[in-house]
């Protein structure tokens, strides 16, 4: 059954796979230099009951945030703080984001804080790779999850409270710099290099813009030329994000997940002449008592023996089938539905047939 659901899955792939598709520009490849950027900072989240943590770390940092505020502890003396939590905090900053505009954060505890419901975040900066501080971030942390202790040390956790999220909890204080606007040319980054999908691109753009306004520089990046004024350039970069493209055709490959068993074969793939020989064996162990009683008279014991019965039985006759001279996916699944492969004899039937040469496609195994 299982089989049969997979092999009409694979069918009805290469039927929609049969058929070319064209997608948008914008949906096959990147403008160059517009891009988000990763921002990082190390924060304190306070207000927690009880739940907090127990480091050092962490009552250095509440100690370093009351000396700021003029409140000075004396040498040697420590808080015992449990409402504090020392914190990693991360965002994504958007491409073209300018200050007093709002992003979401992420949360996540440092040390062996229990849970960061409920808790709040101080003012905490967040920094670039280049050391600049790009935002400014606090507020009230949303938890998914759950932790709750009894005092005879049972214990419940459910998803992960150690990790929560501020919507629109920092501020932006510093634009980054694209390039978007310098020079005449824009470039188009593929997604997925490819030569004919650059090519195909090109062509698609010239016939609409007129010829020499796009040129391939590789298999991954295409040069258009744009106009300098920022108002022409975002005018006519909606107008070439939206020119439709006819991807070209992947390599043959078929991917194998070790894990799950999953079997995905590309159109693409083709198989040399070869035979398979399909066929299995069920080994059955029975195992059994025999007790063996001594003679009345004889002043013996008692005793147990186990006996093993292992048979060995063949699933039937052994199977084989040929595929002829450049068969496709659908040959290749019909065949093998036909001797009644589970998915892992498929595996090894593909790793066989790559094995001798027969399968023309990079078989992958992840």
């Amino acid at each position: 059954m299982l089989m049969r659901k997979l092999v009409m899955f694979l069918t009805v792939l290469m039927v929609w796979s049969s058929y070319s598709y064209a997608e948008r520009i914008k949906d096959i490849a990147n403008v160059g230099g517009v891009r988000s950027n990763h921002l990082i900072g190390y924060g304190l989240v306070v207000g927690l009951t009880g739940s907090g943590d127990k480091t050092p770390f962490a009552e250095q940092s509440l100690l370093s945030m009351l000396n700021k505020f003029g409140i000075h502890m004396p040498a040697g003396v420590k808080t015992n703080a449990k409402n504090i939590a020392a914190v990693a905090v991360h965002a994504e900053l958007p491409a073209f984001a300018k200050p007093g505009q709002k992003i979401d954060i992420t949360v996540s505890s440092l040390g062996n804080a229990k849970s960061l419901r409920g808790g709040s975040l101080i003012l905490t900066p967040l920094k670039g790779v280049d050391g600049n501080v790009y935002a400014l971030a606090q507020g009230n942390l949303v938890v998914g999850g759950l932790d709750a202790s009894g005092a005879d040390g049972s214990r419940i956790t459910i998803n992960v409270p150690s990790v929560g999220r501020i919507p629109n909890g920092a501020m932006v204080e510093r634009t980054v710099n694209t390039g978007f606007e310098l020079g005449n040319t824009i470039s188009l980054n593929l997604k997925r290099s490819d030569f004919t999908t650059a090519k195909n691109l090109v062509n698609a753009v010239n016939e609409l813009l007129g010829e020499g306004t796009a040129s391939a520089i590789d298999a991954n990046t295409v040069e258009v030329l744009a106009p300098r004024l920022p108002n022409q350039r975002v005018s006519f970069l909606s107008i070439l994000e939206n020119i439709e493209v006819v991807p070209g055709e992947g390599a043959a490959k078929v991917i194998v997940n070790s894990r799950t068993g999953t079997v995905v074969i590309g159109q693409n793939v083709r198989v040399s002449p070869a035979a398979v020989t399909h066929g299995g064996l069920t080994v059955k162990i029975t195992e059994t008592v025999d007790v063996t009683q001594a003679n009345p008279f004889a002043n013996g014991q008692t005793t147990v023996t186990p006996d093993s019965l292992v048979s060995v039985n063949e699933l039937g006759d052994g199977h084989m089938f040929k595929f002829p001279k450049g068969v496709s996916l659908d040959d290749i699944v019909q065949a093998v539905n036909k001797v009644g492969a589970a998915p892992g004899d498929l595996v090894a039937i593909l790793e066989a047939l790559k094995q001798s040469g027969a399968l023309k496609a990079d078989l992958m195994i992840i």
